[in-house]
């Protein structure tokens, strides 16, 4: 007999108990293999490097080096939403969109590889930074898959805490935290305004085919705290 969820916090508990060890290696390897591939594309890019130009949004976002912490927080993030999905459906929806994200975020990198514009900054003064620049070099800027990411993660969450009707203050904090990673790429001078609108895009695409993947018909996606039961296969 398949225990009845009572409420949304027994489901979250559910959600995160299932599956848990698939979940996490198919999030550490993703993770693996995508900063592999993200590496090895920006030391061969198959073009000149372009810069990318600033706009005035970019003169709107000052310089404010301790969102780092918020800029670094993207990986906790991603896992979050992964370790939340229902069943193997929705993990291999989420995997399929993460896959394409990265390989077109990657294959433009490789065939139109942009950097962002030298800024006035002694990064020795800030040595998280100095370390994230000389790791990164601030190349593979546009699409900045950081901000395509941070917002995709944020579809996966909504849509998992809207289904176990989660409390509003919860929606808020997801969406909190997501406009907080999609402003520390500016603000850490990791990106420009350009990379985070595309990466915009590229994330608006991905999230509707998880979307539409995760609400096919026939799959019930709502559970009704007070009477339904477990859901997972």
């Amino acid at each position: 007999m398949v225990p009845e969820a009572t409420t949304w916090t027994d489901e979250l508990k559910r959600r995160a108990g299932h599956l848990w060890v698939l979940k996490m290696l198919a999030t550490m390897g993703g993770i693996s293999l995508f900063f592999y591939a993200y590496f090895w594309v920006m030391r061969y890019p198959l073009s000149p490097v372009a810069v990318m130009p600033a706009i005035w949004v970019d003169e709107f976002v000052p310089f404010w080096p301790r969102s780092f912490v918020l800029y670094v927080s993207l990986w906790a993030y991603v896992a979050l939403g992964s370790a939340l999905l229902k069943d193997r459906w929705e993990l291999a929806a989420w995997g399929a969109a993460s896959l394409a994200m990265i390989v077109v975020g990657l294959g433009i990198f490789m065939v139109l590889p942009t950097k962002i514009p030298p800024v006035a900054i002694d990064w020795s003064q800030h040595p998280s930074l100095q370390f994230l620049k000389t790791v990164d070099a601030s190349g593979n800027a546009c699409p900045s898959l950081h901000a395509a990411f941070a917002v995709f993660t944020a579809v996966v969450l909504h849509n998992t805490l809207t289904a176990i009707h989660a409390p509003r203050s919860l929606l808020a904090g997801n969406a909190l935290w997501c406009l907080g990673i999609v402003y520390s790429t500016i603000a850490t001078r990791q990106h420009v305004a350009l990379d985070v609108i595309a990466g915009l895009v590229l994330a608006g695409a991905a999230s509707l085919a998880y979307l539409g993947v995760c609400r096919m018909p026939g799959r019930a996606d709502d559970v009704d705290l007070a009477a339904s039961r477990s859901l997972y296969r």
